[in-house]
């Protein structure tokens, strides 16, 4: 049995720190799989950092190996085969999106180096941190002898958001709902997508009026981290941790025959979003793979929606472009 070395950055913070104990637990490879846990931090952070080691010690998990903590990305990505980039620098006061942008791009493209040069041939990228769909181009971009297609950001979180409000608004279970995509970027231009979705086999479109879509749900999706941000006054750390396994998990062991999911992936020209840029799509996995569900029929609403979040995207790459 193969032992997996899985990597998360950022592993004080909040998000990390869920996870951390999640994928150690075996909630991403099933308790039966071994694993080596790598937690990277920035140097100020590496007390804490510790201290999150020294919790997963007192866990005992049967599944986990070795801890490793660290400051050096080159030794948090050795041999890497799952990689969960989580930290970021946050936005801060009077900060511009674009200065954000610059300032992460730094962090992200010491990361794809580290990939670059150390990680196994076949590894799993998934960003998190924000804004992430931009992130994963940057580490993408800096790891070019990594498959393109081994680079991810997460939209598993709008996902099962659209999941959760669309169940409530239909007196169903999450369970019961099929084929609903978030397309594009991890922002408040996504599109939050129901017009192909399932409710027990019925169309979602037909059991809700078009006025609750767009000027209800499609809003509450867009904005639902803003609203636990001022519900909680911290932003949502468990529910994104239980998003980012449920996205690898998929990506590795496969999704549902009968459904996809959303993941924001680079873009290969489907739907006419511009190559170039990482765009989340409708995608079915299957042993490690995905593929983009294809040939979807789209209305003009669709259409002007995916527009709206591909120029932000594209507006982001420029920004950091030189970087790229």
């Amino acid at each position: 049995m193969s032992i997996k070395t899985i990597t998360i950055t950022g592993a004080a913070g909040q998000i990390g720190y869920q996870l951390a104990f999640r994928i150690a637990s075996g909630q991403l490879l099933g308790t039966g799989e071994k694993m080596n846990l790598k937690l990277l931090e920035i140097p100020i952070a590496l007390d804490a950092l510790n201290g999150v080691a020294m919790e997963l010690d007192d866990c005992a998990f049967p599944s986990l190996e070795t801890i490793t903590a660290t400051d050096n990305a080159s030794v948090a990505f050795q041999d890497c085969d799952y990689a969960f980039l989580v930290g970021a620098k946050p936005r801060g006061p009077g900060m511009e999106r674009s200065d954000l942008l610059i300032e992460n791009a730094g962090i992200f493209s010491i990361q794809g180096n580290a990939i670059n040069k150390c990680a196994n041939r076949n590894i799993k990228v998934l960003v998190v941190g924000n804004p992430a769909n931009t992130n994963a181009l940057i580490t993408m971009s800096n790891a070019p002898d990594i498959d393109p297609k081994s680079f991810s950001a997460m939209m598993r979180l709008d996902h099962n958001r659209a999941l959760a409000q669309l169940a409530e608004k239909t007196d169903s279970h999450v369970t019961s709902i099929k084929k609903l995509t978030v397309w594009g970027n991890h922002s408040t231009t996504q599109y939050p997508d129901i017009h192909h979705a399932t409710i027990n086999d019925k169309q979602a479109i037909d059991l809700v009026s078009l006025d609750w879509m767009k000027n209800t749900f499609i809003p509450n999706v867009q904005n639902r981290g803003a609203k636990i941000i001022q519900a909680r006054g911290l932003s949502s750390a468990a529910s994104a941790a239980s998003a980012a396994i449920d996205h690898v998990r998929n990506w590795a062991f496969g999704s549902s025959d009968n459904d996809w999911i959303s993941m924001a992936i680079p873009s290969d020209g489907s739907y006419g979003i511009s190559e170039g840029i990482i765009f989340s799509f409708p995608v079915r996995c299957e042993k490690g793979d995905y593929e983009i569900i294809s040939r979807l029929e789209m209305n003009k609403y669709s259409e002007d929606c995916l527009k709206i979040s591909e120029a932000e995207l594209l507006e982001e790459r420029k920004a950091v472009e030189h970087l790229l």
